[in-house]
């Protein structure tokens, strides 16, 4: 604290530099100057129009279309009639900071004004609740029902201090915030829970998740490496897109084509009700026409055997374990049956016993079991045996 920045360094030790410094001279700009004159005119009207004036109301100090007059049928160039005096025309240099101060200028007595009107208001309010009371007490207030109506009353025309009154609150048991307020029922509202830990502190790693603390945000998942699923928090992304949220995002977006297509009905701000059932309407009629577009290639085209899911039975893993030698015999575990191919086996066509090509002779490829070479030949074997 007691070391002072590089540029107020005087190499004394002490707190000069936590102070304030005050200005010899200050900026002129920054105090009371002289303002805009608004409204102000300069001595009376022209009677005849001059040349380089505003067409519409005759003035000097400013063009037509900087004009903030009514404008007229006929212009006071072309009728010569009420004419309009010069406005107040001032060239006030302000400095850098009076150029951005948002109060430069204001008048403190319009916020007295205000204060008046305000007060008005509240000494109706006090009259109209006290005959209120006086009519409920007059009317028998000593019942229950007369307590209920009068507690009716003072919260009807309670003083707006009293309904912002957020100085006379206490934190309760339980972490609720209770309101101590004898004319009207303890509220109760939901707090922060003081047990919830902020978002930075979820990993101190300054490699993990980034932090926004402009917009307290975290996207990323803090414990990179664990299930999403799993976790107290796992970064804004996550809540972003889980649950009821990508609907959400798709019931607006289908409200901004809507709107590009000249459906203005569609507003997912303005009628969110609405554009929910038309956007369930929109997704039923794609759904049905798909669905129509599928039945009309299949039913052209065929196959529709190809888009039927496998039985379960060949989904399901099994734990099979086969333990084999040097030499390519089973140790330990049954052998895995042999894969069948998609074409038929051991079937022989034209009553042969062996398949085409299991004869060789003189060049040429034939069935072994009845030695013939054409292809298409019926099995003799059998005949020439007997």
């Amino acid at each position: 604290m007691s070391k002072a920045p590089w540029y107020m360094d005087t190499g004394k030790i002490g707190l000069h530099h936590q102070r304030k410094e005050k200005k010899d001279n200050p900026d002129p700009s920054l105090q009371e100057t002289e303002w805009y004159a608004r409204g102000a005119r300069v001595g009376t009207a022209a009677t005849k129009f001059r040349k380089g004036a505003c067409e519409n109301c005759g003035v000097l100090s400013h063009k037509t279309k900087d004009c903030m007059e009514r404008p007229r049928k006929k212009g006071a160039k072309w009728t010569g009639k009420d004419m309009k005096a010069d406005e107040v025309v001032q060239d006030i240099s302000l400095s850098y900071d009076a150029k951005r101060d948002r109060w430069n200028g204001y008048d403190p007595t319009e916020h007295q004004k205000l204060m008046a009107d305000w007060e008005l208001i509240e000494e109706a309010r006090r009259k109209r609740k006290a005959s209120e009371l006086d009519k409920d007490a007059a009317g028998g207030s000593s019942t229950a029902g007369g307590g209920a109506k009068a507690d009716g009353i003072e919260a009807e025309f309670a003083s707006s201090d009293e309904e912002n009154d957020d100085e006379d609150r206490y934190i309760g048991k339980g972490g609720d915030e209770e309101k101590l307020n004898a004319k009207s029922k303890s509220t109760v509202r939901n707090l922060r829970i003081r047990e919830d830990t902020a978002k930075y502190l979820r990993n101190l790693d300054p490699d993990s998740a980034y932090y926004d603390p402009k917009t307290r945000s975290m996207r990323e998942n803090p414990y990179s490496g664990k299930e999403a699923a799993q976790l107290a928090y796992a970064g804004d992304n996550f809540i972003r897109y889980s649950g009821e949220a990508l609907d959400v995002a798709k019931r607006e977006v289908f409200a901004w084509e809507a709107g590009e297509r000249g459906n203005n009905s569609a507003h997912f701000q303005a009628n969110p009700t609405q554009t929910a059932l038309m956007y369930g309407e929109f997704k039923q009629k794609k759904d049905t026409l798909k669905d129509s577009r599928k039945q009309a290639m299949l039913s052209k085209y065929g196959g529709e055997e190809h888009l039927q899911a496998p039985p379960r039975e060949l989904l399901q893993q099994v734990e099979h374990y086969v333990e084999y030698s040097r030499t390519g015999q089973v140790i330990s575990g049954a052998e895995k049956a042999t894969v069948g191919t998609r074409f038929k086996e051991d079937v022989h066509p034209l009553n042969h016993s062996s398949v085409y090509g299991s004869w060789w002779s003189d060049g040429k490829w034939g069935y072994k079991c009845c030695r013939q070479f054409p292809r298409n030949a019926y099995c003799t074997a059998g005949a020439l045996d007997k």
